[in-house]
């Protein structure tokens, strides 16, 4: 026998392939969830400010508002037409909530992924279909700045969500994502007003119960 061969016969293998699997879940909101898009237009105008320069707000007339154009940019719209919640949103809250039962965040980044249902037809967003309703609400702010101004958001009443979730088996089971994903509608929620929303104690929006 070799020494190549030596060698090889006595390497171990020690790293196991990946062991994913994918369970279903339907969730159903306890409370509205409330969607705002940065919108394309607001895009652009960012985009012609910095195109211009020094002489972006020089003689420049302000445009008339239009608040249904305003909530239409709200929306996340699939290519199929249907409208959608960005997958993301639920994995980065899944992440979030592994802060209250000790899981290391570092290790759900690797662990927990969304199977979105389409993408968005603007800039292909990954999104999970939500079903309901939509309307259209008006709210009051104030602006970083401290400047008053009005938001006009899209908002679910009722809604309910089939949601597809890829996870490491040798991480969790099926159990484990059941029960995080139930603590993420409870104590941290998804979209606008929610809980766990970085820069207030939100609404209390975006909430929801696992069935």
């Amino acid at each position: 026998m070799t020494t190549a061969t030596q060698a090889q016969a006595t390497q171990q293998v020690v790293i196991s392939p990946p062991n994913f699997q994918v369970a279903s879940f339907n969730l159903v909101g306890a409370g509205p969830y409330v969607q705002l898009r940065f919108s394309e237009k607001a895009k652009n105008a960012m985009r012609e400010k910095m195109l211009a320069g020094s002489q972006a707000k020089k003689g420049k007339a302000r445009e008339a508002r239009d608040f249904e154009d305003d909530y239409q940019s709200a929306l996340y719209l699939a290519e199929e037409g249907w409208n959608g919640v960005p997958a993301s949103c639920f994995r980065s809250a899944a992440i979030s909530a592994c802060r209250i039962v000790g899981f290391k965040m570092t290790l759900a980044k690797l662990s927990l992924f969304i199977e979105a249902d389409g993408v968005d037809h603007i800039d292909g967003t990954p999104l999970v279909c939500i079903q309901g309703t939509p309307e259209r609400v008006e709210h009051a702010v104030r602006n970083a700045t401290g400047v008053a101004d009005l938001r006009i958001r899209a908002m679910w009443r009722e809604w309910s969500i089939n949601l597809r979730v890829r996870f490491d088996a040798d991480q969790f089971n099926v159990l484990d994502v059941a029960n995080l994903l139930s603590r993420v509608g409870q104590q941290v929620g998804i979209g606008e007003g929610r809980p766990d929303s970085p820069k207030s104690e939100g609404m209390g929006w975006g909430l929801f119960v696992v069935q």
